[in-house]
């Protein structure tokens, strides 16, 4: 367990995660946060045990006669078309952009690739992650050299972040390996990267990140946030 973890998924988000409600992007953020925390794991643990109390409990109803033939059938179908697609060509693993020792790359974002890193500003640079169940998830990393900055922001809708490697701080907190942080637009901040190391995060963002000024808000559009 990181006992440096300071920050972590409102319960909220853990509730979501344990009933499988959240958006691809945001169950990814806070799958991610999990690998790190076991605090955040036992949460997510005690809930789907609580979750299978109350469907227990639950009185019994009658299912259609076909129900079951049904469901069966929907479950071979995708199976055997995976297994027709793997016999047809092996499956090269997703490629990722290289990750400096001590920021290993999300277990939860294993089946996803990414692209190489791309400049954006002096000091910063980006890559975009692709998540094949749900291509319009907008998922990507941001490397920020160590004094380096993102211009002051706030959200139209969320902006959750997980940092993988480096500290930052915005104002608000500081955060480091393994922190989780969820904004929306009641935050106005600028996230400032400490002396001795660039930072790497992981972000989700849903609507937009309104940047003050017009060239951040540019340089936003092209990555997305």
């Amino acid at each position: 367990m990181n006992q440096t973890i300071r920050h972590h998924p409102d319960d909220h988000l853990l509730l979501g995660l344990a009933t499988g409600r959240l958006s691809t992007g945001t169950r990814l953020l806070v799958a991610s946060h999990l690998e790190t925390c076991g605090a955040c794991r036992q949460e997510v643990a005690r809930l789907e045990q609580l979750g299978g109390v109350l469907l227990d409990e639950l009185p019994p109803a009658a299912l259609d006669t076909q129900a079951l033939a049904r469901t069966l059938a929907a479950i071979d179908a995708p199976l055997a078309g995976a297994r027709a697609a793997a016999a047809a060509a092996p499956i090269a693993a997703p490629s990722h952009p290289p990750m400096p020792d001590g920021a290993p790359w999300p277990e939860a974002l294993a089946h996803c690739p990414a692209t190489p890193w791309r400049w954006i500003g002096p000091g910063m640079r980006w890559s975009r992650v692709t998540v094949p169940e749900d291509p319009a998830a907008n998922l990507f990393l941001l490397r920020i050299a160590a004094g380096k900055y993102l211009p002051q922001h706030t959200h139209s809708e969320s902006e959750l972040t997980q940092v993988l490697y480096g500290t930052f701080h915005d104002g608000r907190a500081l955060f480091g390996p393994g922190d989780f942080d969820g904004a929306d637009g009641s935050v106005r901040h600028q996230p400032v990267v400490q002396a001795g190391s660039e930072c790497i995060c992981l972000a989700s963002v849903e609507g937009r990140v309104l940047f003050d000024g017009w060239f951040a808000r540019m340089a936003g559009a092209v990555v997305g946030m």
